[in-house]
């Protein structure tokens, strides 16, 4: 699984699913949007100097951006990440509409048919619910539970439910790809949505009810018959969540990790035939399979077994549904974003068609679609000046796990080893994949996307039993993000983050290292926080820490966890210190080795420009403010309600605060003394 620097475009389970989710078709005409402004990488209006940094800095570095910059009706939040995609997306929308209006090649003709089918909302609309018939009409028909299993599979279809099935890499040999089930089947974010006996969990799942009656009436069930399904759904997704195993438990590699043959398959769930599942998948043979919830599968098995067919098949014809409304008719999208968006997020209302449309073309084309937009939008200097700071940021960590006064000198040996074995991918792939078999047709939006999925998914599924190829990437070219790869071992900056707030050539390097330098440490402080720590330099799990070390870094990860899990986002909730501890040890490391990094770069230059002040803030000051901003953002209460319980990310705030608390050089910077609040009294230090 990925370690993301945000939760966009990174998933529990590392398996792509029917559906992209997309908002209202409503309407057949669209203004053409207006290019954003133009984004640097230091704004000193952003800076409220009513605020005393040593008091909160988060404040003091992004109070006035997020004065100035309320979050907009068509968004669930609003952040410099934000700002940036924006950019993207439009740089983006350009060039899927020359593609669409006056393609110059079968790549472009592709991914801009495919891209103007999304925006022919009057094609859409006409052809209604009929995209679906084949797939409920198939539910319609089964006559017994043991089919089940193999019309979930049918790639024909749009039928989910119950579980996920994908490739990733074997834990315990990294160098080749192994089949996987994972837990599955609920439409709420997270099982402590269908069990928290809370007011706000418990109108959540009235709403949700009221939803499943709207969606089921509009596929043409009676009121009374609609009624039954959102009984049946909350029953049935309920008992699924209550076997679900916690996203902190997930955390832990050796709680998802159960390879079995095969064959152990029908014994854990013998009223589920995977053998005409993976049939009518069409996936390749294979002899192991990793069961990462073996629990949840013989609760699945059970509820299977207990429950009626008519009641099993309203649950499959509401999943089927719920994951295709986005790409039916105005009714169904806007019925999809009133929940999903408006209720579950605070999203007041649906983003404009193109924003949507760049997007999911991007998700399913994307690496057709990023071989244009680099050459447009990622300058070779500017990967040639990556490689620099990923070269001085390794430096530093090599310098950081040498002078660590907790590790042995046994386990930095190990971590200087694994160090020596990363590998970098920076901008876009060496070599792009091919779309040339994805059929895409005029007016066939539905049609398109489930092609484009069928297609996705096959390309995954042929990794099973095969060696791992190093060079594909986890995220499209234009993507705002970066990750970690546990099992490749590898640091991954997509060139859609490459540019300015988090980096700009024409920046000074305390700005660059305080921005993107932080990122790079980031992820590359990923794989030595508590779950990148459990793989070697070759990705394959094993525990190279001596038992002493292991107990010390124990002792420092809990530091972080009671440290963030006091931080109180919301009135009466606070963060979740364990969920979130992967990242925050990345971010509390990345800052501190990208600082060290910065002082070997300023050491090198000339006596007079080290300490040279710019826009009167010294090169420190300057270097923890790059980092506050990147971080600016504004939430609406539910979105943020909603990371509390599903994201491994603290909040900006807590992002920005929670580092810098823990940091002697950010104190020194501005001149903060023991008992201010940005000085921790008991300071947490990992890496």
């Amino acid at each position: 699984m990925l370690r993301c620097l945000l939760p966009a475009a990174c998933l529990l389970a590392p398996f792509a699913v029917f559906g992209q989710h997309l908002a209202s078709n409503a309407g057949t005409t669209e203004a053409a949007p207006a290019p954003p402004p133009a984004v640097h990488s230091f704004n000193l209006a952003s800076i409220d100097k009513t605020a005393d940094p040593c008091t909160n800095f988060y404040q003091y570095t992004c109070g006035n951006w997020r004065k100035h910059n309320p979050i907009p009706a068509d968004e669930p939040e609003w952040g410099s990440f934000s700002v940036l995609g924006e950019r993207e997306r439009y740089l983006l929308y350009k060039e899927l509409k020359a593609a669409a209006d006056d393609p110059k090649t079968p790549l472009q003709r592709q991914y801009g048919t495919y891209f103007a089918a999304c925006m022919d909302t009057a094609a859409i609309n006409q052809a209604g619910a009929k995209p679906l018939a084949p797939s409920l009409d198939a539910i319609g028909a089964l006559r017994d539970k043991r089919g089940i299993a193999e019309l979930i599979g049918d790639t024909r279809l749009s039928v989910g439910g119950f579980a996920s099935f994908g490739d990733e890499p074997d834990q315990k040999d990294a160098s080749h790809y192994i089949a996987a089930v994972y837990q599955g089947g609920l439409t709420l974010p997270d099982r402590d949505y269908y069990l928290s006996t809370d007011e706000h969990m418990a109108g959540i799942r009235t709403k949700y009810h009221d939803y499943i009656v709207t969606l089921m009436k509009l596929a043409g069930d009676s009121p009374a018959a609609a009624e039954a399904t959102a009984t049946d759904v909350l029953r049935i997704e309920t008992s699924l969540a209550k076997a679900s195993m916690p996203r902190v438990a997930m955390r832990n590699p050796d709680n998802i990790y159960h390879p079995e043959p095969v064959a152990a398959l029908s014994g854990l769930t013998p009223d589920f035939e995977w053998t005409a599942f993976f049939r009518a998948a069409e996936a390749p043979a294979f002899s192991r399979v990793n069961v990462a919830q073996p629990e949840y599968f013989k609760a699945m098995n059970a509820l299977i077994d207990a429950e009626p067919l008519p009641a099993l098949k309203n649950y499959l014809r509401f999943q089927t549904v719920d994951s295709s409304a986005t790409r039916l008719s105005a009714p169904f999208d806007e019925a999809h974003f009133a929940f999903h968006g408006r209720v579950l997020e605070g999203q007041d209302q649906e983003e404009a068609r193109w924003k949507r449309c760049t997007a999911n073309t991007d998700g399913a084309l994307g690496e057709a679609v990023g071989q244009d937009w680099v050459k447009e939008n990622f300058p070779p200097a500017a990967k040639q000046n990556m490689e620099v700071l990923v070269a001085n940021l390794k430096d530093a960590l090599h310098d950081d796990i040498a002078g660590l006064p907790w590790m042995s000198d046994a386990t930095k040996k190990e971590a200087e080893l694994k160090l020596s074995q990363f590998r970098q991918k920076i901008g876009y792939p060496d070599k792009w994949r091919d779309y040339s078999a994805v059929k895409v047709e005029p007016g066939q939006w539905f049609e398109d996307a489930h092609r484009a999925a069928i297609f996705n998914q096959a390309y995954d599924f042929n990794h099973i039993g095969k060696p791992v190829d190093e060079s594909e990437w986890g995220m499209t070219p234009p993507t705002v993000n970066a990750y970690y790869n546990p099992s490749m071992n590898d640091i991954n900056f997509p060139a859609g983050i490459l540019q300015p707030p988090f980096y700009e050539l024409a920046a000074d390097p305390a700005v660059n290292y305080g921005s993107i330098g932080a990122v790079i440490g980031h992820e590359m402080t990923h794989g030595f926080d508590d779950e990148g720590s459990r793989f070697d330099g070759t990705g394959n799990k094993r525990d190279w820490f001596t038992p002493e070390d292991e107990a010390r870094f124990k002792q420092r990860t809990d530091c972080e966890v009671r440290e963030y899990g006091s931080f109180e986002p919301l009135p009466g909730q606070k963060l979740n210190g364990e969920l979130t501890l992967g990242e925050n040890t990345a971010d509390n490391g990345g800052v501190r080795i990208a600082y060290q990094a910065l002082q070997k770069v300023l050491a090198a230059e000339p006596a007079p420009e080290r300490g040279k002040k710019i826009d009167g803030y010294t090169p420190d000051q300057r270097f923890f403010i790059a980092w506050g901003q990147i971080w600016c953002e504004n939430t609406s209460p539910d979105y943020q309600r909603q990371g509390i319980k599903v994201d491994p990310h603290s909040p900006g705030e807590f992002r920005t605060n929670g580092v810098v608390e823990n940091f002697d050089q950010f104190a020194r910077a501005f001149g903060c003394h023991a008992g201010q609040p940005m000085v921790s009294a008991n300071a947490c230090h990992v890496w």
